[in-house]
């Protein structure tokens, strides 16, 4: 679906296929500023090789260098490092089949409401959210005054995308860094456009929601046509994810919590923090009329460690933010086409599938 960034008016003729507002979540607020000022230990910057694909390697931008590794065959180390970025890759990203997502349409989402099946063709999915330690990388290389990272549209903003301090990063860093000791832990006050500009960085994307439900929910293409309501089976379990009611009350590492791991390997889909999709967010009222809002607001899935209800943090939860909202319970994980990484080539960089 193409998105609407700063217009509510549907094209002719479009279906109303995406969609709800979800019922009130209620999550306790942030925490204060002082609270996070008091006890920080800032990230330490690194050093990076001067030669352009080096340091792109090291910046873990491995699906740019992978999508264009035909530029760098006249590199004296293009060849091994479009190997490395694909073995990189390999380990990182897991490949998500062929399958369907249904998407509820209406506010309330009832068993005769309406909704809509979306084919879902197979793509990698990143194993783990974006950790603060990837999202430092993105900040140290200046891509928050790169403006060809970010839609013109939104330039005027990008003065509002600080950190505590006045630098430009996620909203609770200090002087442009992240805290060492959660540089595992998923970044987190990073708005829709960041979410998708670190992706843009990197080489990937975002999941649509579709993508991303297929991933969560695994109803894969087969007779059974059986779908997960949570990545590891039907039933809630708070041992395999990061919620409220697990009390551990902030975010945890993006390794933890294995056990609840979708069948690929996909980890914390449910939990630990809210994911940005690629898809606007849009909403039926009961009257089938739509709902709009005075900002866009672009789609997030799979609760967060605050998310209290258990009905909120499913493979089919739908909910939305306002895309230029940067709240401390929601960060992103990247996505790729199968077309622009022939994994099975990691041993044959040269050529295509």
């Amino acid at each position: 679906m193409a998105l609407t960034l700063f217009s509510r008016k549907k094209p002719e003729g479009a279906t109303q296929d995406v969609a709800v507002r979800t019922p009130r979540r209620v999550e306790p607020p942030p925490p204060a500023p002082d609270s996070l000022l008091a006890d920080y230990a800032p990230s330490a910057p690194g050093e990076l090789p001067a030669d352009s694909l080096e340091r792109m390697l090291q910046q873990r931008r491995f699906g740019l260098i992978v999508r264009n590794r035909e530029k760098y065959a006249a590199h004296p180390k293009g060849e091994t490092i479009c190997r490395q970025a694909c073995d990189a890759l390999e380990n990182t990203l897991a490949l998500v089949p062929e399958g369907m997502a249904t998407l509820a349409q209406t506010l309330t989402d009832q068993p005769d409401s309406p909704q809509t099946d979306i084919d879902v063709a197979p793509y990698y999915l990143a194993i783990h959210a974006v950790t603060n330690s990837d999202y430092q990388l993105f900040v140290d290389d200046g891509a928050y005054e790169n403006l060809d990272l970010w839609p013109e549209e939104i330039w005027p903003h990008l003065i509002e995308f600080q950190d505590l301090t006045g630098a430009p990063s996620p909203r609770f860093w200090r002087e442009g860094c992240h805290d060492a000791r959660r540089a595992k832990h998923p970044v987190t006050g990073v708005s829709w456009y960041e979410a998708a500009a670190y992706a843009a960085w990197s080489g990937m994307r975002l999941p649509t929601e579709a993508e991303w439900q297929m991933a969560a929910s695994w109803r894969i293409k087969s007779s059974a046509d059986l779908f997960r309501r949570f990545p590891w089976g039907d039933a809630m379990d708070c041992t395999r994810c990061n919620l409220w009611n697990t009390g551990v009350g902030t975010t945890v590492p993006v390794d933890k919590y294995p056990d609840g791991a979708a069948p690929n390997g996909i980890i914390q889909m449910v939990g630990n923090v809210w994911e940005w999709v690629s898809t606007e967010f849009n909403i039926l009222a009961d009257d089938q009329t739509p709902v709009v809002g005075e900002m866009p607001m672009m789609g997030v899935r799979g609760g967060a460690f605050d998310t209290y209800f258990e009905s909120q943090a499913t493979s089919v939860f739908r909910s939305g933010q306002i895309s230029l909202g940067r709240t401390h319970n929601t960060g992103l994980r990247c996505a790729l086409d199968l077309k622009d990484v022939p994994l099975s080539a990691a041993s044959d960089t040269g050529e295509s599938e």
